[in-house]
């Protein structure tokens, strides 16, 4: 026989004083400052009380970009004093459906809904403060998960284009695609991506999109580049060492925001076989995106699944390397021969 123990009554909701007029969640609370901004090209609006939430904004996404017209996704984020002086802690990330969370404590959160394209948060002083910490969090994570959830395919690639032509690099964490997409750029090609890159789900399926405005690095990278000699890496917000490089510091270096895909190459810089460039199966390479397609319901990694289909039909290839100009510069044959 099984048991069921019977539920204590429930305590009364704590609902706050209403006496002075407000919502009693705090729905009605002013958010009268509005800013516009366009990651990847895309518009997201942020509604505030704020401005140190605006220009954190500003900070991250302040390039001038090609708007697509797709329907904004919105952000309307409250900013109280909070009752603790100290940033919180990192936050935990959950889903139900088309729901998405980022919560690190009960006064600093934001939620989503990713079929909308809409979110919601409160946050504290001493949060917004934490720029660093704002930035990649809150702003970045839920303004590029919905537009991602929307209109996007995430994938864990660089891009570099030369001659008109795109190429894709890709590869697990610590593959190279960074310092062989920087590699390429001192070499005269136009960089695009240096480790994530989205792919648009609407047009041609073959257009790539990127940060090109920043580079980082591993540290043995200043022993490849000696422009990168005397610089030394910093902690991320994921606690991860990185050199962060601004691009617009290397006039040398040609960028751009989006580009389309002509090659798909696997970096393996492990096997020790002879250096070659060799074909790939498009199954093989179509596993291996879906591992990154983690973020929203069914519906939504089947329309990004979809999408992979697209890109595949460029050539899928694996370059095997170990020296960076020997890669450069089979690379630059690809593109002009073709093979």
């Amino acid at each position: 026989m099984i048991e069921t123990a019977i539920p204590e009554e429930p305590e009364e909701m704590d609902i706050p004083n209403t006496s002075s007029g407000e919502h009693p969640l705090r729905a009605d609370i002013p958010l009268p400052l509005l800013g516009v901004f366009h990651p990847l090209g895309f518009s997201v609006e942020i509604a505030t009380n704020s401005r140190e939430v605006l220009e954190a904004a500003e900070e991250t996404w302040r390039y001038p970009r090609k708007n697509h017209l797709e329907r904004p996704v919105e952000l309307r984020i409250a900013v109280s004093p909070g009752k603790s002086r100290e940033c919180p802690p990192p936050p935990v990330y959950r889903e139900q459906r088309k729901l998405f969370s980022v919560i690190s404590d009960a006064e600093n959160f934001i939620v989503s809904d990713l079929g909308q394209g809409f979110g919601f948060g409160w946050l504290t002083n001493a949060t917004v403060r934490n720029r660093a910490f704002l930035r990649y969090h809150f702003l970045e994570v839920t303004a590029l998960g919905l537009l991602a959830s929307l209109y996007l395919t995430p994938l864990h690639g660089a891009c570099v284009r030369l001659g008109g032509k795109g190429i894709l690099l890709c590869g697990d964490s610590g593959a190279g695609k960074s310092t062989l997409a920087y590699a390429c750029a001192r070499s005269g090609w136009t960089l695009v991506s240096d480790d994530s890159s989205y792919l648009i789900r609407a047009g041609d399926g073959r257009t790539i999109v990127g940060n090109p405005h920043q580079v980082r690095f591993r540290e043995p990278a200043t022993q490849l580049f000696p422009e990168l000699q005397g610089l030394s890496a910093v902690p991320r917000p994921t606690g991860k060492l990185a050199i962060e490089v601004a691009t617009s510091s290397l006039p040398q270096i040609a960028t751009s925001g989006e580009s389309s895909i002509d090659y798909i190459v696997f970096l393996n810089r492990r096997t020790p076989d002879a250096t070659t460039l060799a074909a790939v199966s498009k199954d093989s390479a179509r596993r291996w995106f879906e591992q990154t397609l983690w973020l929203g319901d069914e519906e939504i990694r089947d329309a990004q699944a979809a999408s992979l289909q697209t890109l595949l039909a460029a050539e899928v290839l694996e370059l095997r390397y170990r020296d960076l100009d020997w890669a450069v510069k089979r690379l630059e044959l690809l593109v002009q021969e073709g093979s």
